[in-house]
């Protein structure tokens, strides 16, 4: 009778805690320039914005 209640239990804490998934922002990560601008304490987005970045 023990070893059913054991089989019971580690069958239910398997399927509990196997399907367990993160999710991860569409974007993978990127913040928009506002949210950076903010982060940074900047006065200005646009050294955030990538159409606005200059090319070396």
């Amino acid at each position: 009778m023990k070893q059913i209640y054991l089989i019971v239990a580690l069958s239910g804490m398997l399927l509990t805690s196997a399907c367990y998934s993160t999710r991860t922002a569409g974007n993978s990560g990127k913040v928009p320039p506002g949210q950076a601008k903010k982060g940074t304490g900047s006065k200005s987005a646009k050294p955030f914005a990538p159409g606005q970045q200059k090319r070396n």
